[in-house]
């Protein structure tokens, strides 16, 4: 294999595994936040503040894996 190929598979490793965690927080964090929002509506609005909030660390981290695979492609 050349380096090109080697850098384009790592770069295809690093958004597709560095997605999957990302991916699956979001999914916990919105199927939790709605339990929440059943079981207390009063709350809602308190819980859909820290939802949006932990949904926006969690995609983070996606963006992180994102730059990593853009790097390994590009340089």
């Amino acid at each position: 294999m050349d380096v090109e190929a080697l850098k384009q598979l790592g770069a295809a490793l690093a958004i597709g595994f560095g997605t999957i965690g990302p991916g699956i927080g979001i999914g916990l964090i919105g199927a939790k936040a709605m339990e929440a929002m059943g079981r207390n509506p009063e709350a809602s609005g308190t819980v859909q503040t820290n939802m949006i909030l932990a949904i926006a660390f969690a995609e983070s981290m996606g963006i992180f894996a994102l730059v990593v695979a853009l790097l390994l492609k590009f340089v």
